[in-house]
């Protein structure tokens, strides 16, 4: 079976979309059915049950992913060792930024790189969902969340940055001529949140009560900064950010208000204490010597 066709499989277990599957693997829709029905023919049984509506692994699909995971992981890490090796990179850390990987941030990683150029370092966005479960389950060493961290199984490092706090708002909203956006006026607009996040640390970042003890409603879930920024857009919700965010983004169609009444947010190195080894004792060092940055 080839390595693709594996791929192929393993994304639409997780997506039971076939566009999706699709959209997410680069290819044509026939492409995934293809390559689907040609493991089926070789196992002699079907992987999918498909209706007009849905599409649900069968229990011999279940089996085959379970099996299958762990090997084509395994497979795919060799590969990318390889690949190291063939560079003269012996190690490499991954790195998942909740704050954008802005010009500002690039002096840590350039200083790394020249430090322990035997290494590698991958740094790329997370999503928001279930960010700790990254740590968990090893498809992340180092995480950059706003603190505080309070998981017990975690290490809070060394600070990168902080930042003051902005609110995002659709150009035409009725909020965009204000000059500032108090807390208190946040009940009066639907938010969104994200799923997975530990109540104290989605508290700091948007608390679930103004001041006077009015709820703020989340309306729906996003699984990435792109999404709540169109949602924003679109004029479904309005939505706080870090200031930086405005670097990034340049949006004919937001406005950007100050939160006066919202603390700044401080990103912090953090990882599993059980994995901590010499690549993110290094990173850490490298973080503390060069000092945290203030946006």
């Amino acid at each position: 079976m080839e390595l693709r066709d594996i791929e192929i499989f393993l994304v639409l277990a997780e997506e039971l979309h076939f566009g999706r599957a699709a959209q997410r693997l680069h290819v044509s829709q026939a492409r995934v059915s293809q390559a689907i029905k040609k493991q089926e023919r070789r196992i002699g049984a079907e992987l999918f049950t498909r209706t007009s509506r849905t599409v649900y692994l069968t229990e011999v699909g279940r089996q085959f992913r379970d099996d299958l995971r762990p090997v084509y992981t395994g497979l795919h890490e060799s590969l990318e060792r390889a690949r190291l090796a063939a560079r003269g990179i012996t190690a490499q850390l991954r790195v998942s930024l909740l704050p954008f990987n802005v010009v500002d941030l690039h002096p840590y990683w350039k200083e790394f790189r020249r430090r322990y150029p035997h290494w590698g370092l991958q740094v790329r966005q997370a999503t928001f969902t279930d960010v700790f479960g990254q740590l968990r389950s090893g498809a992340m060493d180092v995480v950059v969340p706003w603190l505080p961290v309070q998981e017990p199984d975690f290490t809070v490092g060394p600070a990168l940055c902080t930042d003051s706090r902005i609110l995002a708002v659709a150009a035409d909203h009725r909020l965009a001529e204000r000059d500032s956006v108090p807390l208190e006026l946040f009940a009066d607009f639907p938010h969104s949140t994200a799923l997975g996040l530990p109540d104290y640390w989605e508290d700091t970042y948007l608390p679930f009560h103004t001041p006077r003890g009015r709820p703020i409603e989340r309306i729906a879930a996003a699984d990435n900064a792109d999404e709540l920024i169109n949602m924003v857009g679109m004029g479904e919700i309005i939505h706080s950010f870090p200031g930086h965010v405005t670097r990034h983004w340049g949006m004919s169609n937001i406005r950007w208000l100050p939160i006066p009444d919202l603390t700044t947010m401080t990103f912090a190195l953090v990882w599993r204490t059980e994995s901590e080894n010499d690549l993110i004792r290094a990173l850490a060092d490298t973080v503390r010597d060069l000092g945290t940055f203030r946006f």
